[in-house]
């Protein structure tokens, strides 16, 4: 299960009247009935739709992503591989750390387009961090894990100086490591505040979503694989947390919650199932409007096993899904979801100015236009 595998930063400031209006024009046309969609949505403003990036690596699984804005993006993939893009997507640069193609990067959280934190997975010293401070011109290794029993899978900033990085289970108790310095160095958290962790129960590192934040305290941790798929959250940046079960089937190292995804401290979607492709997902979407003390299920969950999720900007109810088999929509907060393209993305980011990007296999990279 763990082999596999946030509400994000905003866009700048600057741009925020402008974006507005781009949103509200992109949603227009994303939020018509389905008999009228197109590749993501068709109405009267023309047609939104996944447009695909030349990153140059058909060789490379990426399932770390991270949206700055329109114009940059930083990947995170197999074989050691981290790009940065500044051009919206039409060159790519091979920031990749030195002497790291054996590494699995799975997550990426980059602060704008010269630092960014890369977290490498895997049991024992595989699991790694790394930050840059110049664009992936240079990396200094902030953290590498010494205990054969921990394996990280996600990793998630409050701001530019806050954040958690998750591991599955160690001695009964999902281990958080936190920094307080923008990922110069970490630390591990005492465990007295974490809830026991179910039998056979771990993270999936699938997307850089297990762990996600809103706000500059609030952080929620996704798992599977024990009896029930859960969704624990902690309002004190990790140090006490409380439990709640989801309706995403799990009691199986297959199942479980893949990505959550939180609009603002009380509305948040999680998406999951089962992620053998010769395996149904019936019900793949839940939805809290609580902060994640109670999930329900989505009445009309995507079709299939979904690795990633992101709330549209500008929009209290408007939200995407990845997964191998396609992207999902949904207008009405996650209730319903509906197909709207075919593509395999494991990955899906959004920020303030409609820079939304996906990202997967086979070096596949595409932002969101019209």
């Amino acid at each position: 299960m763990r082999r596999l595998g946030s509400t994000r930063r905003g866009g700048r400031t600057g741009r925020l009247v402008a974006a507005g209006v781009a949103c509200g024009a992109a949603l227009a046309a994303l939020t018509v009935p389905a008999a009228e969609a197109g590749p993501l949505g068709q109405g009267v403003r023309g047609t939104v739709h996944w447009e695909a990036k030349n990153s140059g690596t058909p060789q490379v699984r990426f399932r770390g992503l991270s949206a700055v804005d329109r114009d940059t993006a930083w990947l995170a993939g197999t074989a050691g591989t981290v790009l940065r893009t500044t051009d919206g997507g039409a060159s790519w640069r091979n920031v990749s750390p030195p002497g790291a193609a054996d590494l699995q990067f799975r997550d990426v959280e980059a602060f704008d387009a010269r630092r960014a934190v890369v977290l490498a997975i895997g049991e024992g010293e595989a699991s790694r961090v790394y930050r840059t401070d110049d664009g992936g011109a240079t990396w200094t290794e902030s953290f590498r894990n010494t205990d054969p029993k921990a394996f990280y899978d996600c990793l998630a900033f409050f701001d530019r100086r806050h954040g958690l990085a998750m591991s599955d289970p160690v001695d009964g108790r999902f281990r958080l490591l936190s920094t307080s310095d923008g990922g110069r160095s970490w630390r591990v958290l005492p465990a007295d505040g974490m809830p026991a962790a179910l039998d056979g129960e771990a993270g999936f590192a699938a997307s850089g979503q297990c762990l996600v934040t809103s706000g500059p305290r609030d952080v929620w941790l996704a798992t599977g694989g024990g009896a029930h798929a859960r969704v624990l959250h902690s309002a004190d940046r990790g140090l006490t947390w409380t439990a709640a079960d989801t309706p995403i089937p799990a009691a199986d190292p297959a199942k479980g919650v893949f990505a959550l995804a939180f609009r603002d401290r009380t509305h948040g979607l999680a998406v999951g199932g089962d992620y053998r492709p010769d395996q149904t997902s019936p019900q793949a979407a839940a939805v809290t409007a609580d902060g994640g003390r109670t999930w329900r299920p989505a009445a009309t969950p995507p079709p299939a096993y979904r690795s990633g999720a992101a709330w549209l900007p500008h929009s209290r109810g408007a939200a995407l899904a990845v997964g191998p088999t396609g992207t999902d929509l949904t207008t009405d907060g996650g209730r319903t979801w509906r197909t709207n393209d075919t593509g395999s993305y494991d990955t899906v980011d959004c920020t303030a100015d409609l820079g939304c990007w996906a990202a997967g296999e086979k070096g596949r990279v595409a932002r969101l236009e019209r």
